[in-house]
């Protein structure tokens, strides 16, 4: 069956605090993960050109809720939550670590990661282990490197050009800026490949 992406027209379907509380596990779905001052909200709402679909917030790390977003029949973009703020209590952190774990192992519906990264701060470690599960288990991986828009044009390539050199075969990167206007049809490109088929 084809299915039709209709990332402008993304809508909430629901948050799960727990694995058990993520919606029926049919059809497709991208999740978006990185650390909690990457930019991922803003890089959702940017792609979906809605400026209040994912919760963005002034406090990183602040949300522990997987977040799920419809974009066409049994397609949905999922919001992970935001890992490696360091005001956040050990504890947390470590019940998040459970709470990733669970649904990258038991979603049989995900087909791949965008992993979103400062262009400054690229490839830390929580970063790199995504890259590794998704190069090691198959899924499609694609790395969004976030507010280049704080670099020159000839820093944000250098940049690029690196992450790219240091990612496994399979794993592809863009640069990428909310406020810009700089990357939403590469990364929807990308979407589309893996989601529409």
């Amino acid at each position: 069956m084809r299915h039709r992406l209709d990332i402008g027209e993304a809508a909430f379907l629901t948050s799960a605090a727990r694995f058990e509380q993520c919606p029926p596990d049919i059809g497709r779905e991208v999740a978006f993960c990185g650390r909690s001052n990457a930019g991922k909200s803003s890089a959702i709402n940017y792609l979906t050109g809605q400026n209040k679909l994912a919760r963005t917030s002034k406090t990183p790390g602040r949300t522990q809720l997987i977040n799920f977003f419809e974009i066409g029949e049994d397609l949905r973009l999922v919001d992970l939550p935001g890992y490696g703020y360091a005001k956040v209590p050990t504890a947390m952190r470590e019940a998040w670590h459970r709470h990733i774990d669970a649904y990258l192992t038991g979603r049989q519906s995900l087909v791949g990661l965008v992993m979103v990264m400062d262009i400054r701060h690229p490839l830390k470690e929580f970063d790199e282990s995504m890259v590794d599960w998704a190069a090691d288990t198959g899924h499609h991986g694609h790395v969004v490197l976030t507010k280049c828009d704080k670099l020159k044009r000839g820093a944000q390539n250098t940049a690029l050009l690196s992450v790219r050199r240091q990612l496994p075969e399979g794993i592809t990167a863009q640069i990428f800026s909310a406020t810009h206007d700089i990357g939403r049809d590469e990364l929807t490109r990308v979407l589309s490949a893996w989601l529409v088929s």
